[in-house]
């Protein structure tokens, strides 16, 4: 599977993938072709090689010729889309990032997604950036992306509605699940562009994965830091049969002195607060006495809520914290029709196809305390019939 990983150790934005995007081998002369196909006119776009603190990267320069409009309804960006003779998954990626920029101002400024009218994305760059971006991965036949954790950088941003502290409010709603950071660079490092394509078109934000690389590219950004360099790194390659990966967190606290009763109840209590999962483990502490070991993995999201948690319900006076990446198979939940009721199936699968179906417990229990059915018979029917499907 041909994958492109976007290192985004100094943030990213619009024209910084697009840069890499092109100095990883997209042609430039055909991705002109294909923006020429956008119902847009009215703009030039530029491609050239610059060093930021002496590494080469693309520049990708969008100009108006003539005034732009100072923001469009997102009703105009469809159009101009949606009227286009672009292929219909290349108008689809793209327009589902715009879908994703519209929700993310309507929430920002308490108002419907059709009421949005964008501003610092309604420009003729921020189209071209968009599209051509995802024209550029359509070009390089990439098959999924993967993102590093991104820098945001620091300080504030003047935007339409006033001053504001980095990130902005819209990019933050943007990244809202996705793990940042700031390295202290005051400067605003990611934008709402950027921010919006990565968070569409990753299908993961994690460490480098194990992949033969092919291509690198490397798009510039506009500003020049004494930090480092202001470019956006990507690396091309086949990630033959790795697995998706991500961040996680152990929450792990030894007990000694608590009520066993209690250990069901803070169970289902972790699970509310977003653990991923949740287990006990027999130990023996200090002076030889039997204990047990609370052990949650969660996400970053939630690991504040959970340790406040873990301290509230349970007797422990101290917790320990460990930041580990995992592989995990791809996972979908399936319905499956039953003459006894609806269940629902869990898929877990990678690239060699289906690796286990699991029907849901609780479905599969109450079918069988309805009719008297074993319930291992009621969790194999369900698997034979998806099996079936």
């Amino acid at each position: 599977m041909k994958t492109a990983y976007f290192d985004c150790f100094s943030g990213i934005s619009g024209d910084m993938i697009l840069g890499a995007l092109i100095d990883a081998g997209a042609p430039f002369d055909k991705l002109k072709n294909g923006l020429a196909q956008l119902n847009l006119d009215g703009y030039t776009i530029t491609a050239s090689t610059v060093l930021k603190k002496g590494i080469k990267a693309a520049k990708v320069d969008v100009a108006a010729e003539g005034p732009d409009l100072p923001g469009r309804p997102l009703k105009d960006l469809r159009e101009i889309i949606s009227e286009s003779r672009l292929e219909n998954a290349i108008k689809n990626r793209s327009l589902s990032i715009f879908q994703r920029l519209a929700e993310a101002e309507a929430t920002v400024h308490n108002c419907l997604v059709e009421e949005v009218h964008f501003h610092e994305v309604g420009h003729i760059d921020t189209i071209v950036d968009i599209v051509g971006s995802v024209y550029a991965l359509h070009l390089l036949g990439i098959d999924k992306v993967i993102s590093s954790p991104i820098d945001t950088g620091s300080g504030s941003v003047e935007i339409a509605h006033g001053l504001f502290p980095v990130p902005a409010p819209v990019t933050a709603e943007l990244l809202k699940g996705v793990p940042v950071y700031s390295s202290g660079v005051e400067r605003e490092l990611t934008t709402p562009t950027g921010a919006a394509i990565i968070t569409t078109i990753a299908s993961s934000f994690q460490p480098l994965p194990e992949m033969k690389l092919s291509n690198i590219g490397y798009g510039a950004g506009g500003w020049e830091l004494n930090e480092k360099a202001n470019i956006l790194r990507v690396l091309i390659g086949e990630d033959g049969d790795t697995y998706d990966m991500d961040e996680v967190f152990l929450i792990e606290a030894n007990i000694d002195d608590m009520n066993p009763q209690i250990y069901e109840y803070i169970i289902d209590r972790l699970f509310q607060e977003g653990a991923l999962d949740v287990y006990i483990t027999p130990t023996v502490m200090k002076k030889s006495r039997p204990a047990h070991m609370l052990s949650t993995i969660t996400k970053l999201e939630h690991l504040d809520n959970i340790r406040r948690l873990v301290f509230k319900e349970t007797t422990t006076i101290g917790v320990r914290i460990s930041k580990m990446v995992r592989s995990i198979l791809t996972r979908e939940i399936k319905e499956v029709e039953l003459p006894y009721g609806t269940v629902r199936v869990k898929i877990a699968s990678d690239q060699n196809g289906v690796r286990s179906i699991s029907p849901e417990y609780e479905d599969c229990r109450k079918i069988a305390m309805e009719t008297g059915m074993p319930l291992r018979d009621v969790m194999e029917l369900a698997r034979l019939t998806y099996t079936a499907k």
